[in-house]
């Protein structure tokens, strides 16, 4: 049987193994860590540019990063789920600044937008059920910053434009309603 011996057939090699793989320039890993990531972050990059030819954009442009700077992936900062979100969120943020929500066809939402989303997933799922009562517990404003950033993906400079409030106050809301989710959420 031919094969890489660097991955197993059974694939289950864990994700963070492969990013650090995809940082010695292994395709064969890179290959693995998209069949594995790719509908996911594609999910999350459509629920914030809300058209698939820009989120097909954006998962392009992340994927071309992780290629690119795998490297840099350091597991003891975080999770490797983590960090592929983040790289697949700046991305899609990018292109819908550059691109526009409201210029031509973004505005009218596309049938893909109306199907359940990684979010509602989610929240349909027992963990979901515990992330859904953890925010339920955050104040006010801490909840709306961070389902403003997590959900619609805006910056904090965004946020803080839409509610009329200072960056620093929403950088605070933030940073204090995660370490409460964190707290709440548990190990």
């Amino acid at each position: 049987m031919v094969g890489n011996p660097r991955i197993p057939a059974s694939a289950d090699v864990p994700l963070s193994e492969l990013l650090q793989r995809c940082g010695t320039g292994d395709a064969v890993s890179f290959r693995a860590l998209y069949e594995r990531q790719s509908g996911r972050l594609y999910g999350i990059a459509l629920r914030i540019t809300r058209q698939p030819a820009l989120a097909a954009d954006a998962l392009h442009e992340a994927l071309m990063q992780v290629w690119q700077h795998a490297n840099r992936f350091d597991p003891a900062r975080g999770s490797p789920e983590a960090w592929l979100t983040g790289l697949i969120r700046y991305r899609a943020m990018d292109i819908v600044r550059k691109h526009g929500r409201e210029g031509g066809d973004a505005a009218i939402p596309d049938s893909a937008d109306e199907a359940p989303g990684p979010l509602d997933a989610l929240l349909a799922s027992r963990d979901g059920k515990a992330l859904h009562d953890c925010i339920a517990t955050l104040e006010a404003a801490q909840r709306r910053a961070i389902l403003l950033a997590f959900v619609d993906g805006l910056t904090h400079s965004e946020i803080s434009a839409r509610i009329s409030a200072p960056l620093g106050t929403v950088k605070s809301w933030v940073r204090r309603g995660l370490l409460a989710l964190k707290e709440c959420l548990g190990p």
